[in-house]
């Protein structure tokens, strides 16, 4: 019998460290055959993901052993919390480890798009010298909205204020009276009216089914012509086909979009377009970022495999 299994890429020091007082499963690969692992959860009394490993119903129901589900990130779409609790799992993850990267990377498309860096560099590269062709708009008095006022939402508006922008925030599970907000200068109000008045829009939201499909045809129309979108989060929050024709149309300027409903991507019409940034889904993928999450996983799976409390459990048992 074994302790921990790591069923994806999750390497590093803490690891090693963890792997002297446990014994350690490393099969980065093994979350691509759902029936070996299936079969052989049983074994463990841990496993640790990312989010690629389906961690449901069925293959909890076959781990006999399991004790705790650490997830390396932020999201849970791959972890059916609900089933971990009613089996007596723990489930814990990484809320804030990597908040500072993936705010990094959302203003970095923002600034990309709003000075068409990515086709001027391309255009140059091909021997050009199209000045004129890539006339920017400046984020100086401009307005920043923070779809989602969480951790990685203040972080990005906290850089907005270094560049001179408005910030206004929608979150329907933030108070008025938020010290983040406040010590943003930040308006709270309802998602229409925030895409009717920003410049550039920064969606910072989990998937869920109330924000599955949230940003739409009906809601693209409320913004500018002028406006840019970026999602570093979850790319089941936006309808693709009507950003595609919003672009198209020109009822957005541009948009940026580190996340997709499917990963990876069919190549579709939004790789097509000239005013659309595409990256995969890398706003973690920092060093230093997945340092922190490795370190904060493996510290809280050891803590529970030794009876102590979880730091970041998501779930009660």
């Amino acid at each position: 019998m074994a302790d921990i299994l790591i069923s994806e890429n999750i390497r590093g020091a803490a690891v090693d460290e963890m792997s002297q007082r446990f014994t350690v499963t490393f099969e980065p690969g093994l979350w691509k055959n759902p029936e070996e692992l299936r079969r052989r959860i049983g074994e463990y009394r841990a496993i640790i993901v990312r989010n690629q490993t389906e961690v449901n119903a069925a293959l909890l129901e076959a781990a006999g052993r399991l004790v705790v589900v650490g997830r390396a990130g932020v999201g849970l779409n791959n972890v059916d919390v609900a089933s971990a609790t009613a089996r007596k799992i723990l489930v814990t993850s990484t809320p804030d480890q990597n908040a500072i990267s993936v705010a990094e990377l959302a203003f970095g498309l923002i600034l990309a798009l709003a000075h068409k860096i990515p086709a001027a560099s391309y255009d140059t590269c091909a021997g050009n010298w199209n000045r004129m062709q890539f006339l920017g708009t400046e984020l100086y008095g401009k307005t920043l909205g923070i779809v989602g006022a969480g951790r990685t939402g203040y972080l990005t508006a906290r850089r907005a204020q270094a560049f001179g922008m408005k910030v206004v925030a929608y979150d329907p599970f933030v108070s008025r009276d938020n010290i983040l907000l406040s010590e943003l200068s930040a308006e709270l109000m309802p998602l229409d009216e925030l895409l009717a008045v920003a410049d550039v829009v920064s969606c910072h939201l989990p998937a869920t089914q109330k924000t599955r499909g949230l940003l739409n045809a009906e809601r693209l129309k409320l913004m500018k012509p002028s406006a840019i979108l970026v999602n570093t989060s979850r790319g089941e929050v936006l309808v693709e086909e009507d950003l595609v024709a919003a672009l198209k149309a020109g009822t957005i300027a541009g948009a940026a979009l580190d996340v997709r409903a499917s990963e990876p991507p069919k190549a579709g019409e939004l790789e097509k377009l000239p005013n659309v940034i595409l990256t995969p889904h890398i706003a973690a993928l920092t060093h230093e970022a997945q340092d922190r999450v490795t370190r904060a996983i493996c510290e809280d799976v050891m803590r529970v495999l030794d009876g102590k409390s979880a730091l970041n459990a998501v779930n009660r048992v």
